[in-house]
């Protein structure tokens, strides 16, 4: 185990770490006590993006409340103490739960929009604080199982051992990269069947087009907020497997950047899902609508006579 030294890194990193997380505490703060304050009372009906929504606000927000912590141990070489390992645990159960609950948020979209009169079936609030709470119990569990006394060796939240790092691997694949794909898969989706409504109900297309707008602005933000933390941490994990520890400080200092990154989403996602949960229900209850006014036209043009039919 080696000793925290303060290096010309490590400060250039506590400085970038004071330039992005001061603005997004000044704003983070407020805009999520906001749209919790709109969720929570403005929106008396219980809905799916409601569940979903505050679910994401209470995990944005205990990742707001540790950057504070976060820039005071990077600043101080602070030891693993009860205080760091308390840090530690909700930093990461809120940042998995954070992509979890937008990777829920795009696939009930999906569904909402892709299969509109299945969609009474397949989705309740209920059914959506359901899933909420199960994720919880297993990040919870899984935030104490991760060896954070072990494997952070040195000061908090400075990793100095040079061991493989399992954990990590396995938190970054399925705490991500699978969330991603997932999310990509149903924004595409939702992007394309959008587009073909466009076509077949011109009156609504600027609905549409405010819809497609808000997906493809949540896809770039959590791929662009997220993406570089998770590839330092593979990296990492193949610089430490294939022992080479030359590269380890290079990459520590692009985790480093990177994380200051992905913090920054706690801030942008309130107000992207704001929009969001806005223009979706209003959309989301005109589908099954269009469809029925769509299937009811074709059966009478079925029905027509020939002769009618070809006149019409």
């Amino acid at each position: 185990m080696e000793n925290c030294t303060e290096s010309k890194a490590q400060g250039s990193i506590v400085l970038l770490q004071l330039v992005v997380y001061i603005p997004v505490l000044a704003l983070g703060i407020p805009l999520n006590a906001i749209a919790f304050w709109v969720f929570c009372c403005k929106i008396k009906r219980w809905t799916e993006t409601k569940v979903y929504m505050i679910n994401l606000i209470v995990a944005d927000s205990f990742l707001l409340f540790t950057l504070p912590f976060l820039l005071y141990f990077t600043k101080y070489q602070h030891p693993i103490d009860q205080l760091c390992l308390a840090i530690q645990i909700i930093y990461f159960t809120n940042m998995p739960m954070s992509i979890f609950i937008i990777t829920l948020i795009a696939i009930d979209r999906y569904i909402a929009i892709k299969f509109p009169l299945k969609a009474t079936i397949l989705r309740s609030p209920l059914k959506s604080a359901s899933i909420c709470g199960f994720l919880w119990i297993v990040l919870i569990i899984y935030s104490h199982l991760f060896p954070h006394g072990r494997e952070w060796e040195g000061c908090c939240f400075r990793k100095q051992s040079i061991r493989p790092e399992y954990f990590s691997l396995h938190y970054s694949i399925c705490g991500y990269f699978i969330p991603l794909g997932i999310v990509i898969f149903c924004s595409v989706q939702v992007i394309r069947c959008l587009k073909k409504k466009m076509a077949t109900s011109p009156h609504e297309t600027k609905l549409f087009q405010k819809a497609v707008h808000i997906v493809s602005v949540n896809l770039c933000v959590f791929a662009v907020c997220f993406s570089p933390f998770h590839i330092s941490l593979l990296l990492r994990y193949a610089a430490v497997v294939a022992e080479a520890h030359s590269l380890l400080p290079g990459i520590t200092t692009y985790l480093k950047v990177s994380a200051c990154l992905a913090n920054c989403n706690c801030c942008l996602d309130a107000f992207c899902y704001y929009f969001a949960a806005k223009e979706f229900p209003e959309l989301s209850s005109m589908l099954p609508k269009c469809i029925f006014m769509r299937s009811k036209m074709n059966q009478s043009e079925e029905t027509q006579p020939p002769v009618q039919s070809v006149m019409t």
